[in-house]
C-alpha cells in the first residue's frame, strides 16, 4: 500500500512536471539554466566546456576539421531525431491524462452513457462528511441501513479520501454527497460522477447554504469572529455543492423548501430517525418508572452538545429559572458545552453541567431523566432543524417540552405525547406540570415512545420515505438473460501491447457481438489527480475497469495485489458475471481468483505464456535464454533466480490457483502439452487456438529487383530474440536489404530501440507498433517476417498474421511459434539455440533467392486459425462451466 501511495504520488508529479515543461515558463527557464551554465564554464549534459573544447582540438589535430563537422553533425541528428520519436510518443501517451473539457475523445475521460447504469447492481454511494459524528450517525450510517432493508447495496466514503471516493464511483449507480463543501477535490467527484452517467444528490440536515438565514441564527453571537467568517465563507461553497448536484435530500420540511429556494428543484425530504442500534441501547437504558413514586428530586436535562447552542437555552432559560424557583425539588442537568446564564449561579449544585459524551453515555444520562427539553430559538435557520432530540428522548420513555419549529410539531402533539412551549410563562409551566404530574409524565413518555417507534423505526423511514427516492430496486435476473462474462487482462485499449493483449481484445469484442454480455478488468495509466483510483470506461459498448499498477513492484509482492483484488471484487459485485475470464494477468495479483472462488463464480485460465509455471514468464535464464526446462525442477530454477526462496510459494500459489480454475485453454497444442508435463490433467486443458487479423486488402504487388525488406516487432526484449537480430545484421555483408524494426514501447511513451547505433550495411527504420487498422499497411512493408523468438512460444501471433499475407518467416522451432510453420515451403525453421549465426544464415539464406518472393503466395494459408473460429469455441467452452449460473443469481441485484 505504500508503494501504492508513492506511485500515485509520483505519477501526480510527473503530469505536474509535464505541464511544466510545455509551459513558457518552463522552456523560458531552460534557456535560462543553458545560459547560467555556460557562463559558469559547463554544458547541460554536466561537461565542462574545457573539456570539451579539449576533446574537440584533439580530433581536428588528428582527423581534420572534417571529421569534427561530420562527428558533430551526426551527433546532434541522432540525439535530434532520438527527442522527436520519445516526444511524439510521451505526447500520445500523455495525452490520455487531460480532463474530459481538454481531451474529450479519449476513452477515459469519455462520456458513459446513462443506460449502462441499468447493467450494474444497484448500488449508492455514500460520499460524506464523517468527523462530525452525530451528523454522520443520523446522515449517513442510517441511512445505510435504510437503504439495504430496500435491497440496496451501500458504500460509504470520506469526501477528502479522493482516491477511495474515485474509486466507489466507477461501480455505484446512485451517489450522494453529503454535507461537502465544493472544494476543487470535490467538484471534480462531480465531474466524474457526472461523466459515469449519474446525477448525484447533494444532501445536509442544517440550512449551512443560505447566507442570509444563516447569519440570523442568533448561537453564532457565541463564537469567535474568525469562526463565524469561517463558517460564513464555508457557505458560498455548501451552496455552490447543492447546484453542481442539482438534486437535494433534507432532513426537514423547511430545509427542503430552502433548497427550493436555491434553485433546486428536485429535492427529497428523508427526516433524521432511529437506526436499530439506537433501539436497541435504549431498550437496555430505559427506566422503569411508576405514577406512585414520589421522589426527593426530579431531573431536567438539556443536551447542548457544542457551544452553539447558547441562543437556543435563552429561549427558555427564565422560564426554567422561574419552574426552578417554583419546585424546588427540580434539578438541572446539561450535557456539553453552553454559556448558563448568570441567573443559575443562584441554584448552586442543584444545577450541573457535564462535559460531552459519546452517543451510548449520552443516552445513558439521558435515561435517568425525569423530563427533558428542546428549546430553539424561533428563525428559519432552526426551523430547518431536525426533531432528533424528542426523538432519542421518547425512544426512552423520557416527556419532553420543546419549541414549536416546524419539525417538532410533525410528530409532537402538545398534550398527546409531549408539551410545545414558547416564552417564558409557557416554559415554567410546562416544566411545572411534568414536575408534579407523575401519572402525565409516564403517559406523555410512553405515548411519545409509541408514536416514534411508529414513524421513525428504520422499517417504516425506508417504506415510506427513502423509497421515495430510491425505489427498492429489482432483485432477480430476467429469464432469457444474455450469458455475462468478465475479461481480465494486463492491458487493453487504448492501452494495447503485446499478442495476449490483441486476443482478450478480440475475444472481448465476437463475444460482444455474439449478444454475450461482455465487461472487462484491466490494469490503467496513472491519470492527473487520480491516484490509484480505478477508472470505468468504454471501448465499443463494452464497459471496462482499469486499475493503475504500482510502477515498480517486486516479483512476490506483484503475486498479491490487495488493492487491485478490491477494486476488482467491486467490479465483479457490479457487473456480476456468470463466468471470468483471465488472460494474461501478472501484475494484478492472484487475488482475482479468491475473489471469484468467495463469489461462487467459476473461472477459466487462456495458459497465453508459462507465467503460471516460471517467474520469468517465458522460461529464460537470467542472460534472457530459454533454459530448455519442461517439467519445472524448482532447484534449478533457484540457481538462476535471486533471493529464491519463496519460489516454493509461488508454486504452491500457481498450481492452487490453476486448480481451482473451472477450466484452462491453450493456444497450441504444443503449450497444452507443457502445462500437462507440469501436473495439469489432460481433461482440464483444452486447445483454443488464436485466431487474428486477416488481411483487409490486397498485398500490393512487390518490385523486381526491390532490396528485400525484413521486419521485426518482437520490441527489445532478449527472449524475443532483439540482440540476435542486431548481430546478425550487423554481421551481414550484403546491403539491398531493408529492416524495420517495430518498437512497441513508443505507445507507453518511451523508446526502447535505438537503430541509431546500430552499423550495418542496409537501411534501418523504427516504427511504432501498429493496431488492427494500420497492420496491413505495415506487412506490406516488408517480405520477410523474423522470428526468432528464444523460448518455445505459447502460440506466436504475428507468425500467423504474416503467413496469411503471403510473408515469408524465419521462424525458431520447436513450439507454438512453428506448428503453422513448414519448412521451405512457407518458411525457414531454425533451432532453438541462441546463436546470431544460424539467424544470420537464415537471413542470406532468403537473401540470395529474393527472386522468388516478387510473387510469392502461401500455398498452406487456408489451414490457418480465425478469430471467427476461436470465439466461437471459447464461448461454448464459457457456457459449459457457467450452466447453472443463473440460479446462484436468483437473490441477487439486477
Amino acid at each position: 500500500m505504500r508503494a501504492d501511495a508513492y506511485a500515485g504520488e509520483a505519477a501526480h508529479n510527473r503530469n505536474l512536471l509535464t505541464a511544466w515543461n510545455g509551459s513558457r515558463t518552463g522552456r523560458l527557464g531552460r534557456i535560462l539554466r543553458i545560459g547560467w551554465l555556460l557562463c559558469r564554464g559547463m554544458t547541460p549534459s554536466g561537461l565542462s566546456v574545457k573539456s570539451l573544447c579539449r576533446r574537440a582540438v584533439q580530433i581536428a589535430e588528428t582527423d581534420g576539421v572534417g571529421s569534427l563537422y561530420r562527428r558533430t553533425a551526426s551527433r546532434l541528428r541522432a540525439r535530434y531525431k532520438r527527442r522527436r520519436i520519445i516526444r511524439k510518443a510521451t505526447v500520445a501517451a500523455v495525452s490520455t491524462n487531460h480532463t474530459a473539457s481538454e481531451n474529450s475523445g479519449q476513452p477515459y475521460t469519455a462520456q458513459v452513457p446513462t443506460e449502462r447504469l441499468r447493467d450494474l447492481a444497484p448500488r449508492v454511494l455514500i460520499i460524506a462528511e464523517l468527523t462530525l459524528p452525530q451528523c454522520a450517525k443520523y446522515r449517513v450510517w442510517q441511512r445505510k441501513e435504510e437503504l439495504e432493508l430496500l435491497n440496496w447495496q451501500v458504500e460509504v466514503t470520506d469526501w477528502r479520501d479522493v482516491e477511495a471516493s474515485l474509486t466507489a464511483l466507477q461501480t455505484c449507480t446512485e451517489v450522494i454527497f453529503y454535507r461537502v463543501p465544493a472544494f476543487p477535490s470535490v467538484k471534480g467527484l462531480f465531474r466524474e460522477a457526472r461523466r459515469l452517467g449519474l446525477s448525484p444528490f447533494w444532501e445536509v440536515d442544517d440550512l449551512i447554504f443560505d447566507a442570509a438565514e444563516y447569519r440570523q441564527n442568533g448561537n453564532l453571537a457565541s463564537l469567535s469572529g474568525e469562526e463565524q467568517r469561517e463558517l460564513l465563507f464555508g457557505v458560498g461553497l455548501f451552496l455552490d455543492a447543492l447546484k453542481s448536484c442539482g438534486r437535494g435530500i433534507a432532513s426537514t420540511r423547511a430545509l427542503g423548501d430552502a433548497m427550493r429556494r436555491a434553485g433546486v428543484g428536485d429535492v427529497y425530504v428523508i427526516e433524521n430517525a432511529l437506526d436499530g442500534q439506537t433501539i436497541a441501547l435504549a431498550d437496555t437504558l430505559r427506566v422503569r418508572r411508576s405514577a406512585d413514586d414520589n421522589p426527593e428530586s426530579f431531573l431536567l436535562v438539556y443536551g447542548s452538545g457544542t457551544r452553539t447552542h447558547d441562543a437556543d437555552f435563552r429561549c427558555c432559560a427564565d422560564g426554567v429559572a422561574a419552574a426552578m424557583d417554583a419546585e424546588p425539588r427540580l434539578r438541572l442537568q446539561i450535557i456539553g458545552e453552553l454559556t448558563l446564564p448568570e441567573t443559575f449561579r443562584r441554584f448552586g449544585g442543584r444545577v450541573q453541567q457535564l462535559p460531552g459524551r459519546d452517543y451510548p453515555a449520552y443516552m445513558a444520562l439521558l435515561a435517568q431523566a425525569d423530563l427533558t427539553i428542546a428549546p430553539l430559538e424561533a428563525t428559519l435557520f432552526n426551523d430547518a432543524k431536525s426533531n432528533i432530540k424528542f426523538l432519542e428522548a421518547a425512544i426512552l420513555d423520557v416527556p419532553a417540552v420543546c419549541s414549536p419549529r416546524d419539525a417538532f410539531t410533525q410528530i409532537l402533539k402538545d398534550g398527546h405525547n409531549g408539551l410545545l412551549a414558547e416564552g417564558a410563562d409557557a416554559w415554567r409551566d410546562a416544566v411545572l406540570i411534568l414536575c408534579r404530574d407523575a401519572t402525565l409524565r409516564i403517559r406523555l413518555g410512553q405515548q411519545a415512545r409509541e408514536d416514534v417507534l411508529r414513524r421513525y423505526r428504520p422499517e417504516a423511514v425506508a417504506r415510506d420515505q427513502v423509497a421515495v427516492c430510491f425505489p427498492e430496486p429489482v432483485t432477480t435476473f430476467p429469464k432469457g438473460r444474455p450469458l455475462r462474462v468478465m475479461s481480465a487482462n494486463i492491458y487493453f485499449a487504448p492501452r494495447s501491447f503485446g499478442g495476449a493483449t490483441l486476443v482478450a481484445e478480440e475475444m472481448v469484442r465476437r463475444l460482444s457481438g455474439q449478444g454475450v454480455d461482455v465487461a472487462v478488468f484491466t490494469s490503467g495509466p496513472y491519470l492527473d489527480g487520480r491516484y490509484a483510483a480505478s477508472l470505468r470506461y468504454e471501448v465499443d459498448g463494452v464497459p471496462v475497469v482499469a486499475t493503475p499498477l504500482p510502477i515498480d513492484i517486486d516479483r512476490v509482492a506483484g503475486l498479491d495485489n490487495p488493492r487491485c483484488t478490491a477494486q476488482f471484487a467491486a467490479w465483479l459485485d457490479a457487473f456480476r458475471p456468470d463466468v471470468v475470464h483471465l488472460h494474461s494477468v501478472q501484475g494484478l495479483g492472484l487475488g482475482m481468483t479468491q475473489a471469484c472462488l468467495e463469489r461462487g463464480i467459476p473461472y477459466v485460465i487462456t495458459l497465453h505464456d508459462a507465467w503460471w509455471l516460471c517467474e520469468r514468464q517465458f522460461m529464460v535464464r537470467e542472460d534472457g535464454r530459454y533454459c530448455f526446462q519442461r517439467h519445472i525442477d524448482l532447484r534449478v530454477c533457484a540457481r538462476c533466480v535471486d533471493g529464491a526462496r519463496h519460489l516454493a510459494l509461488r508454486a504452491e500459489m500457481m498450481a492452487a490457483a490453476l486448480k481451482s480454475s473451472a477450466l484452462m485453454l491453450a493456444p497450441s497444442q504444443s503449450h497444452r502439452a507443457l502445462y500437462m508435463e507440469n501436473g495439469v490433467e489432460a481433461d482440464r486443458i483444452r486447445v483454443n487456438r488464436n485466431g487474428f487479423t486477416w488481411p483487409q486488402t490486397a498485398r500490393p504487388h512487390r518490385q523486381s529487383g526491390a532490396p528485400l525488406r525484413f521486419g521485426y516487432v518482437g520490441g527489445a526484449e532478449a527472449v524475443k530474440g532483439y540482440p540476435l537480430v542486431r548481430k546478425a545484421f550487423e554481421a551481414i555483408r550484403m546491403e539491398d536489404w531493408e529492416l524495420v524494426l517495430i518498437d512497441n514501447k513508443l505507445n507507453l511513451g518511451f523508446a526502447s530501440i535505438h537503430a541509431d547505433d546500430w552499423k550495418v550495411k542496409g537501411k534501418i527504420r523504427v516504427l511504432p507498433a501498429y493496431n488492427q487498422e494500420s497492420m496491413d499497411r505495415f506487412y506490406a512493408q516488408i517480405d520477410v517476417l523474423l522470428f526468432p523468438s528464444q523460448w518455445m512460444e505459447s502460440y506466436g501471433l504475428t507468425v500467423r498474421e504474416a503467413l496469411a499475407r503471403d510473408i515469408w518467416v524465419i521462424a525458431t522451432s520447436p513450439g507454438g511459434q512453428a506448428e503453422d510453420i513448414v519448412d521451405g515451403i512457407n518458411g525457414t525453421l531454425i533451432p532453438l539455440d541462441g546463436k546470431a549465426e544460424t539467424l544470420r544464415s537464415a537471413v542470406e539464406g532468403v537473401l540470395t533467392q529474393k527472386e522468388r518472393f516478387d510473387d510469392y503466395s502461401n500455398p498452406l494459408k487456408a489451414g490457418l486459425p480465425t478469430f471467427e473460429r476461436q470465439s466461437e469455441e471459447l464461448l461454448q467452452f464459457l457456457k459449459s462451466v457457467s450452466r447453472d449460473v443463473p440460479d446462484r443469481y436468483s437473490g441477487s441485484h439486477s
